[in-house]
Parts: C-alpha cells; structure tokens; sequence
C-alpha cells in the first residue's frame, strides 16, 4: 500500500458516521464502505425497526440503535437515509443533536434550503441522488454541496458515496432534478427496454431463457463497448448500420415511432415532477 493509501485508510477510519435510517441504500452505502476498509465500529446506524438493526449489526458489525436519545454519538459525518415523508419530522428530532457535523441527504426531492429549515439553520449541508445499481456497486450519484461545506467535508462526501460506485458533483442545487430524471429514474428506463427487447425476441421465436441472456448480454456489451471507446456513441452506432442492412431497416422503424423523442420527453417529464416534488415536499 502507497503511503497515500495508507492516509486514505488512516483518515476513513478517523471519521466517524451516523446513519439515520438503516434501509437498503443505507445499507448499501455501508456495506460498501466496510469492504473498502472502512472501520464498522466507526458507523453508527439509528433505525426504529429491529429487524434492520438485527441486519446491519449482524452483516456489518456496525453499531445499531433504536432512537436518536439512545446514540452514544453521531459522529462527524451524519447521512439522512429515510423517506422523503419521513424527513421533517426526522430533521427537528435531529436538531438538538447537530453542532458542526456535515449533514448528507440521500432522499430524493428534499432541498437543502427546507433541510436548513427544519435543522434549525445549520448549513453544513449536502444532497445527494443516488440509483438503484449501488445495491450491488455500481451506482452513479450527483452530488451538491452548500458553500457552508469544507474541502474537508467535500471529500468525506465523496468517499462515502464512492463505496457504491461513481460520482458526479453538479454545482447548482437544481441540477439534481435533472440527475434524478436521468440517473435516479434511468434503471427503470432501461428495465423497461429489456421488457420490450424480450417481448420481441420471444415473438420472434426464441426461448424466453435464450431471450433473456441475448437481451442482457446485447446489452452489457454495448454498454461495455460505449464506456471504453473515446469515440461518440453515435459513431458506435453507425458503425453497426449498414446500408441497406437489417440494422437500418431497424433504426428506421424507430425513427418513424419517434423512440429517441419520447425518451427526451420522458426525461423532462420525470425533471418536472422531481422539482414539483421538492416544493410540495418542502411546504409547511
């Protein structure tokens, strides 16, 4: 190990950090974080559910409470893991306990602005949206801080949510809309093409096994293929259409269907309810 690993690690293990709320992305975050190395006694977990507590104590080793009141403490990092329902009321039990810690918000929808509010002015805030492939390390997050939160906090952020895969900060608050209605929603995007792909290669007459494995793989692959090339992908996608071929023929079916118009559409549908969501969210 690299001296500046060997910092890294000396510094995770240095940090200390709450979760208020243990469900699966809470859950997530710390398995990841505890397979990079990070210290489990480090990570405090507060959950009325027992059953969660049972789980993450048990798979993780981290320390688990049923109440805000029976937390020895919080620690330097505090991330807000519970529904967007949930978070006011969460927030003002938490207010009594908060003095210069940062404060990272995962829940979808909840600006920092009402975070702030029901913090009762703390501005050491982050807001975060992660996506579903985080359950399983290979998620994508936007990230945003407030002007309030240090370089130092900045990066204990960024560590936190590396544990479960990449990371985009974005410098306005309002962006994260957008992300979700990328990222946040993209997996059901893509669930719902491979709904469609199956559909079709089974009305085509494959098995639904050999379906199943052709879409995935098709898929992974291309994917794969797009990650690695420093080309565009609309490169990438000409070079599989030939002229005249099967691919253009394809293509052109979709084209005619307006596919590439509905999903932008779809994408700013999903922004706008994001932000409709943050003000019906934030109203007292």
């Amino acid at each position: 190990m690299t001296r500046a690993q060997h910092a890294s690690a000396h510094e995770e293990k240095d940090m200390n950090i709450a979760f208020i709320g243990g469900g699966n992305m809470a859950a997530a975050l710390i398995g990841g974080m505890v397979a990079r190395g990070f210290d489990p006694h480090a990570v405090r977990v507060v959950d009325p559910a027992e059953s969660a507590r049972t789980r993450l104590a048990s798979s993780y080793g981290v320390q688990c409470f049923a109440s805000l009141d029976d937390c020895d403490r919080l620690g330097d990092v505090i991330v807000l893991a519970v529904k967007p329902q949930q978070m006011r009321a969460v927030c003002e039990a938490l207010a009594p306990h908060v003095r210069d810690q940062l404060i990272l918000s995962i829940a979808a929808g909840i600006r920092l602005g009402d975070l702030a509010r029901w913090l009762g002015g703390h501005q050491r805030l982050a807001r975060c949206m992660p996506n579903t492939p985080a359950l399983i390390g290979l998620g994508v997050t936007g990230l945003y801080a407030a002007s309030a939160v240090n370089a130092a906090q900045r990066e204990a952020c960024q560590r936190i949510l590396e544990a479960v895969g990449q990371v985009i900060w974005v410098n306005e608050e309002a962006l994260l809309d957008a992300v979700t209605a990328v990222s946040g929603s993209g997996p059901a995007y893509v669930f719902y093409i491979i709904e469609a792909l199956q559909r079709a290669a089974e009305q085509t007459g494959l098995d639904a096994a050999s379906a199943r494995r052709l879409v995935l793989e098709t898929l992974r692959g291309a994917t794969e293929l797009a990650a690695r090339s420093e080309e565009p992908v609309s490169v990438l996608r000409e070079r599989v259409t030939s002229k005249g071929g099967t691919t253009e023929r394809a293509l052109a079916t979709l084209n005619e269907r307006g596919v590439a118009e509905a999903i932008v559409a779809a994408v700013e549908a999903a922004r706008r309810r994001a932000t409709e969501l943050g003000e019906a969210l934030g109203k007292d």
